[in-house]
């Protein structure tokens, strides 16, 4: 007789929402998540029922956040190995609590659960929001989150041992918050392909920290200066990304931007994401950089906010005395906007929003 495959071996101290499960009691549990809970429980109760049939992948959706969603395979014996390692780095104990507060409906969330019946932790599951701790008074050992709940958290995030965070690049200000607290802040880079991250950086101050690799996996560039993963225990191939890296050492680097978003500007390619990292500094509320149509410069470079109007003119004259930065990178002109419109994994969704401008 056939050995069960390794995703039918829930491990034995896993716990959802206190309850304990075998197979077939997760099965019965997602079943009536489906047809009876709330939008985020139907999506929890899909994947379950998914991770427990007998196929040996999964297909998960893109976010959108970088270029068209799209739906990818993933091995369920890739998503093992991914849970594995990230046990292994941030040493996680069967029974320790961990917190799922991101949509099931993208790989960050899946993964979560797939840690937890790997790994044996206690996991809760709330709603997705955008302060997800309001919604339970509980200690957690291991959290994931997105910048934006991790802000609008940082009171409470004395009750949470170690943090993930990712969907978006942790801003300065934020970071430099998470380095007074106690808890152990990380920073972490990854994709749907690469099954979450494949690299973390502790928050550590205004210092920026290289991402260090998890266990079995290396790094390396193209000609283009972007980053290339070898991790034969998540993927068959090696993955080509669009990142712009600057490499350290095989298992370090600095995350630049994205190739795709790079903006010519007269004849200057500018990187949104270094010119927002410094913009950081300076404005509180959610913004982006991005280059518009220019026929003088080909692109312009335009700054956009998730605020009420304000004084523009104020503003990029701060801008400009920002330490670092360049003229280049003072934007053209500043739109502000009452909401960013998000993916269904709460990351901003910066063309539609671009679109909303008009």
């Amino acid at each position: 007789m056939m050995e069960n495959p390794t995703w039918h071996k829930i491990h034995p101290d896993f716990q959802l929402n206190k309850a304990s499960y075998s197979v077939g009691g997760l099965e019965k549990f997602a079943d009536e998540l489906v047809e009876e809970g709330q939008d985020f429980q139907r999506s929890i109760g899909e994947f379950l029922l998914d991770w427990t049939s007998q196929e040996s992948t999964v297909q998960v959706q893109t976010s959108g956040s970088t270029g068209k969603p799209k739906t990818i395979v993933l091995k369920k014996e890739h998503m093992v190995n991914s849970a594995l390692a990230t046990g292994e780095y941030f040493r996680l104990k069967p029974e320790q609590r961990a917190l799922l507060c991101l949509p099931c409906t993208g790989i960050a969330g899946k993964m979560m659960l797939v840690r937890a019946m790997v790994l044996g932790l206690h996991l809760d599951m709330v709603e997705p929001s955008s302060s997800p701790l309001k919604d339970t008074d509980n200690i957690y050992d291991f959290v994931a989150m997105v910048p934006l709940q991790v802000q609008n958290s940082i009171h409470q995030m004395d009750r949470v041992g170690q943090i993930i965070i990712g969907g978006a690049p942790v801003d300065s200000n934020l970071r430099n918050e998470l380095s007074k607290l106690p808890v152990g802040a990380y920073e972490t880079y990854g994709m749907t392909e690469t099954i979450t991250h494949i690299a973390v950086k502790k928050m550590d101050g205004k210092k920026v920290n290289p991402f260090e690799t998890l266990p079995d996996v290396s790094v390396s560039q193209d000609d283009r200066g972007c980053l290339v993963i070898d991790a034969p225990k998540i993927s068959d191939s090696n993955i080509i990304t669009n990142d712009v890296v600057e490499l350290i050492n095989k298992n370090q680097f600095l995350w630049l931007g994205r190739h795709d978003s790079i903006i010519n500007s007269g004849g200057i390619k500018l990187i949104p994401e270094k010119i927002e990292q410094k913009l950081s500094t300076l404005i509180e509320p959610r913004f982006f950089v991005t280059g518009l149509p220019d026929d003088r410069l080909g692109e312009k470079l335009v700054l956009v906010m998730e605020c009420g109007p304000m004084n523009e003119a104020g503003l990029l004259k701060a801008i400009k005395a920002l330490e670092g930065i360049s003229k280049y990178e003072v934007p053209k002109q500043v739109y502000f906007m009452k909401s960013f419109v998000e993916t269904s994994t709460r990351k901003v969704d910066r063309k539609k929003t671009l679109e909303q401008i008009g």
